[in-house]
């Protein structure tokens, strides 16, 4: 790990206790997925996602247009069309430091070698503003997304050099980094600016991580600490242009919410920020940022902020799925409580961006309700945004459909699928952290994990039958001999379990910590085993009366699972479907979906009698038997409906 000189908060920021670092993700290198679950899954977006994001990328003529040679029908450049390479790039690398495999790197370093061509003698690099808006770079921060580009870009930079060594696309990425830190900042002739869109910055900390360059740390801190300030930028910079920006030219006569300070989280410098508000996406990746400059500069101010906006994003905002987002406008959120099925928006990238953050802040503050919030939104928000195929994507994610959705090869705007294969090839680093002398498994994932101690390097073997079941094995294949801790995260969803420690049985409730995890510290000894056995329970799962349209309504988990019903199995008019409170589950396979596990419940449906718009006859109920999947597997099968809210038996 690289450390970095602490960077001074803002001078008005209230005083609050430094940040301690707990665990630091583990490298992608450092994790060798082994998983009934997912391994079946990373291996689809290794042998068929990747491949066929390539081909979608060339078939639109994204490298084209890099390389200035576009074909006559290639539509014209998108302004995110550098951060659908970029993404697609960092994915590629991933699979690539874990899976050796020539022709996939030969499609990476070509991909690598039309950025250097394209990159401008100062550094500069972008599709959009050299090929479609030439002359007109940094003008357009608030709707142009041209930082949010150069961000991805970085990552890509750093993914890169992680997986393979080479310094290609490092030293491309550091020249433009350079750059911007030439353009923006507070000093003279600087451009005090920020970008629309969010990701330049926790892009920017890793970059200071892989390099050790202080300088780039310091960037990250400057655009998050600017943003929100008075004089407010964006004002400044559409007086300055003279035009209403991309937003303005390219949704001509709408009141886009793209020019209100909340869609751009800017209502108020980010340490006064209460409430998750604005684009989904767009928030997730500003308060990463702000995790990752807690841990990296020990400002507490900023993780004082995070805790405070995660409380009210989960207690008011957030989908029983781990969904982000409800309204289609902005892509993002509108008042608390506001959480419609039929209409979610839920983008996939949102929960992407749930996902991250939630990994960061584990990092600093140790609690496992952001590794449960991160199960939850992995295993449903953002898994469903993937066929089984591994070549259609969600890009919204609905909790009810009336029949007639179902995923697409590839969107205008193709934020979501490369963001989904990127995460999917580095679950390890989300699964396992390492801590002084120290293990942590915050997510079961089956895998080789090796990680450092103080004696020396260690290795543990985790088996697991999750989601499914709820048994984790860990066992020390490699050991220097001295103490290290092996610490497990025990979900909130467990209703009790054992652990068992080289043959000697505990109740899990007599070595539960405050944060949720289980800790055990000795010199652990080759062929050591830990074994934690969790209880797995359907449970039934009722809304706060303030969202309104699930009132008499309810959800089932099992485990991290949501569990949502299809018309295939059901019959059509889901909405007429009742769940009994206290009848038995049993959990079944799921016709025509191999190796996914449903629940069947006892039920009722209501049937209504006579005809017309409005009746004088009372409907009935007749008992059902219901047969429920896991949210994620739903559109696989036909695009018949589907609701997450059921009716409740008792209403």
């Amino acid at each position: 790990m690289t450390t970095t000189s602490p960077v001074p908060a803002a001078a008005d920021a209230p005083a609050q206790p430094a940040v301690t670092v707990t665990s630091r993700p583990l490298p992608v290198t450092a994790v060798r997925l082994d998983d009934p679950f997912w391994s079946p899954r990373v291996e689809v977006v290794r042998r068929r996602t990747i491949p066929f994001q390539r081909r979608q990328i060339d078939r639109v003529g994204h490298l084209r247009a890099l390389a200035g040679a576009p074909d006559p029908g290639d539509a014209p450049p998108h302004v995110f069309w550098d951060s659908d390479v970029a993404k697609w790039i960092e994915a590629a690398s991933n699979s690539l430091a874990v899976t050796p495999d020539a022709r996939l790197e030969r499609d990476v370093d070509e991909a690598v070698e039309v950025l250097a061509r394209a990159q401008h003698p100062d550094g500069y690099l972008n599709t959009y503003f050299t090929a479609a808006a030439p002359g007109e770079r940094f003008t357009d921060l608030r709707d142009a997304h041209e930082l949010y580009c150069a961000g991805h870009l970085i990552e890509a930079g750093v993914a890169h050099h992680a997986a393979t060594g080479k310094t290609s696309l490092l030293d491309v990425v550091r020249r433009y980094a350079d750059l911007i830190g030439e353009v923006f900042g507070p000093g003279p002739g600087q451009l005090r600016g920020y970008d629309g869109h969010e990701e330049v910055e926790l892009a920017l900390v890793k970059l200071a991580r892989a390099t050790g360059e202080d300088r780039y740390l310091r960037l990250a801190s400057y655009f998050v600490d600017e943003r929100g300030r008075e004089p407010y930028f964006f004002d400044a910079e559409t007086a300055r242009r003279g035009t209403d920006g991309w937003f303005g030219e390219h949704f001509s006569g709408l009141d886009h919410p793209g020019r209100t300070r909340e869609y751009l989280q800017a209502h108020a410098p980010v340490r006064e920020q209460h409430e998750a508000v604005g684009h989904a996406v767009r928030a997730t990746y500003l308060y990463s940022a702000m995790a990752d400059l807690a841990a990296d500069t020990g400002d507490g101010t900023l993780l004082a902020a995070c805790r405070r906006l995660w409380d009210h994003l989960a207690a008011t905002r957030t989908y029983v799925t781990g969904g982000l987002g409800s309204s289609r406008v902005n892509e993002g959120f509108t008042r608390d409580f506001d959480l419609p099925a039929e209409d979610a928006y839920a983008e996939t990238c949102a929960a992407i961006g749930l996902v991250m953050w939630s990994q960061r802040m584990l990092t600093v503050d140790r609690d496992r309700r952001y590794a449960d919030t991160m199960e939850r939104a992995l295993y449903n928000a953002v898994l469903a945004g993937l066929s089984a195929d591994g070549e259609h994507f969600f890009y919204d994610n609905p909790l009810a459909s009336r029949g007639g959705v179902q995923r697409h090869e590839w969107f205008e705007v193709a934020c979501c699928p490369p963001n989904i294969a990127r995460l999917l090839t580095s679950l390890g680093g989300y699964a396992f952290a390492q801590g002084r002398d120290e293990l942590v498994v915050h997510l079961a994932l089956g895998a080789a994990v090796r990680f450092e101690t103080s004696a020396g390097p260690a290795t543990v073997d985790v088996s697991t039958d999750a989601p499914w079941g709820g048994r984790t094995q860990l066992r020390v294949t490699d050991s220097p001999g001295g103490e290290f801790t092996l610490s497990l995260r025990v979900p909130g969803w467990a209703e009790g379990g054992q652990l068992t420690v080289d043959g000697q049985r505990f109740d899990v409730a007599d070595l539960l910590g405050p944060d949720g995890y289980v800790s055990l510290t000795r010199a652990w000894q080759v062929g050591a085993e830990v074994v934690l056995d969790l209880d797995v329970a359907v449970r039934r799962w009722w809304a706060d009366p303030r969202v309104t349209g699930e009132a008499q309504h309810v959800a089932v988990t099992r485990g991290p699972l949501v569990y949502a019903a299809e018309e295939v199995d059901n019959g059509p008019s889901l909405v007429d479907l009742r769940l009994d409170r206290s009848a038995p589950a049993r959990v079944v396979q799921v016709p025509g979906l191999p190796d996914v596990l449903g629940v069947r419940l006892s039920g009722g449906r209501v049937e209504h009698a006579g005809a017309g718009l409005y009746r004088t006859e009372p409907p009935r109920r007749v008992p059902a038997d219901l047969l429920l999947v896991p949210y994620y597997a739903w559109a696989n099968r036909g695009a018949g409906e589907m609701r997450v809210w059921l009716g409740d038996s008792e209403d």
